[in-house]
């Protein structure tokens, strides 16, 4: 008896393994499709890119003239570069900030003293869902010389203070970042507000009844507890800045000058304006390394939380 029990197992286990083999390459099919996409679009065109940088090409036709590291030396002294690196950096910097501190400020009011909390949640994240297009060209007309914002201000007594935003080269740059807080600061407030909403909320009452204020509760209990939503918002937002183009087209075009220029607008600006594929393709290189950076840096961190 416990011969033949042996046997079946035995069988029943060289049976399953064909299936289990099956299963995996099944596994294996399904993901096929999304492979190709994605080294056949994103890898070959980062390859391709960075072949691209080697040469002296104009866009048209095949590149021929090999130039070798000669446009990464010319991109290394030229003072637009740096500005729009600069721009795009500090782009990051200001509006990843700005975002975190309103949208942690919003899910907190909304989880605890706001009547209406769904219809709130709603109205703070519909700009975020509204096409940057949009947003810019309404914008670029609310901020002209006699557009509604300087009316505004106009008409309650401070027209000392209208202005050209956007031609000026002292706010241009500022109403941009401006613009962009208020399209996304929705985004961290959705990610903060999920994230509060995890939780318990006995941790808070017990702080509360030991005495601690509201800043501390905050400062020293909620801030920690949200360290992961923090750098997913923060790494996030870097990278989306790095990739910011179109807010800055349709609203200045990186103007006044080279005051508002990003490094995606300096790249089209090469690339389609100018016709210089290879030193826009050179200049396409460092903004993937910066991206990659970025990326790294989000996976080891995350990595590292969930242990």
């Amino acid at each position: 008896m416990t011969a033949l029990m042996e046997s079946r197992t035995a069988l029943a286990a060289t049976d399953s393994a064909p299936r289990r083999n099956g299963s995996h390459l099944r596994n294996y099919l399904w993901a096929l499709p999304a492979v190709i996409l994605v080294v056949g679009v994103i890898h070959a065109g980062i390859a391709f890119n960075l072949l691209s940088s080697l040469f002296d090409w104009s866009g048209v036709g095949a590149p021929t003239d090999f130039i070798g590291a000669k446009n990464y030396q010319t991109l290394s002294q030229d003072p637009i570069f740096w500005r729009s690196l600069r721009n795009t950096l500090l782009f990051a910097l200001v509006t990843v900030s700005v975002q975190l501190v309103l949208g942690l400020g919003l899910a907190i009011l909304v989880r605890t003293k706001v009547r209406l909390a769904g219809l709130l949640r709603t109205m703070i994240f519909v700009p975020v869902v509204l096409a940057p297009a949009i947003v810019a060209t309404s914008f670029r007309s609310l901020l002209t010389p006699d557009g509604a914002i300087n009316k505004l201000i106009q008409g309650v007594g401070f027209s000392d203070f209208s202005q050209p935003w956007l031609a000026d080269p002292k706010t241009a740059f500022a109403a941009i970042m401006l613009i962009n807080v208020w399209q996304y600061t929705g985004y961290s407030f959705l990610i903060y507000d999920a994230a509060i909403g995890q939780v318990d909320a006995a941790i808070f009452e017990s702080a509360q009844i030991d005495g601690a204020s509201a800043w501390q509760v905050t400062r020293l209990i909620l801030a920690p507890l949200l360290r992961g939503s923090h750098l997913v918002l923060i790494i996030l937002g870097f990278v989306s800045s790095l990739k910011m183009f179109d807010l800055v087209y349709l609203t200045t075009g990186g103007g006044p000058g080279t005051t508002t220029q990003v490094l995606t607008g300096y790249i089209y600006r090469q690339v389609i304006a100018q016709f210089h594929a290879g030193y826009g393709a050179a200049l396409s290189v460092i903004l993937v390394a910066i991206a990659f950076v970025f990326s790294t840096i989000q996976v080891r961190l995350s990595t590292r939380e969930a242990r």
